[in-house]
């Protein structure tokens, strides 16, 4: 269900920069050179239980090999959305174009312009969704009219967002998966700095399995739905529920291996 959203001109002023990969074989994406500040978006939720600092610390860095970020992870955020204002070139060379926004929550301690950066990074990738020539997608501003948004939030919000989209993400009563709702990906903010169990064991990096959950959920708004391993030890198609198990499969964050899309069974 969509929410109702009110945007408003956020303070500050957000400087556009060339969008790079969260991995070193990914290929650079370069965005518009305009600069912007981005805009707030309330998610109408529920007012969260604790004071969100005003100044959020910066976001923190990941090494190449590195399986999880330290530190808390905030539980819940302000229910807000900054929202990257670059826009990124078109992505894929050929099929129908969908355009998206990108955001990230106040009070999750991540920047905006580093998640749309990887966010763009990975569905420009010619492993992901457009590396066949039969879609196109482009990041778009805040402000523009766009078929869908990937939103990363904290783990109560992602839990209330996906809730009121049909989907329940608690396992143990915690909101631990992500998920899509109608025209959002829903990237939970604890997935996304510690990884998840089938990647960890495996000692596979936490880029690669941020790479995987991009593919995953924005898959899901594509029309793709959940799917089965196809031969055991083989690479998981990336609509495999990785994030919980790889159904035999090895942990693999791209739809595409080669020349062609990896699926599995139906489920």
């Amino acid at each position: 269900m969509l929410l109702a959203l009110t945007i408003v001109a956020a303070a500050g002023l957000f400087a556009g920069h060339g969008l790079r990969s969260a991995e070193a074989q990914s290929s650079a994406v370069a965005p518009s050179a305009s600069a912007a500040p981005p805009v707030l978006e309330d998610a109408t939720l529920p007012a969260p239980s604790a004071t969100v600092a005003e100044t959020p610390s910066p976001t923190p860095s990941l090494a190449a090999d590195q399986l999880r970020l330290a530190g808390a992870v905030p539980s819940h955020g302000s229910g807000r959305f900054a929202y990257a204002m670059t826009r990124s070139p078109v992505l894929g060379a050929g099929g129908p174009l969908r355009r998206f926004r990108v955001a990230v929550e106040q009070g999750s301690n991540e920047d905006v312009t580093a998640f749309a950066e990887q966010v763009v990074a990975t569905l420009g990738d010619p492993r992901s969704w457009t590396g066949d020539g039969g879609l196109r997608l482009q990041m778009v501003a805040g402000s523009d009219p766009a078929d869908f948004t990937v939103l990363l939030a904290t783990r109560d919000t992602a839990g209330l967002l996906c809730e009121q989209g049909g989907t329940n993400i608690r396992i143990n009563g915690v909101p631990y998966t992500s998920c899509r709702t109608t025209g959002k990906a829903i990237i939970n903010l604890d997935r996304w700095r510690l990884s998840a169990k089938p990647y960890f064991y495996a000692k596979i990096p936490l880029a690669t399995y941020r790479q995987y959950v991009i593919n995953h959920e924005v898959g899901h708004e594509l029309g793709h739905h959940h799917e089965d391993c196809p031969a055991a030890g083989g690479p998981a198609p990336v609509m495999v529920q990785q994030t919980l198990t790889a159904r035999g499969c090895r942990p693999y964050p791209w739809p595409r291996q080669g020349t062609r899309f990896l699926t599995g069974r139906p489920l």
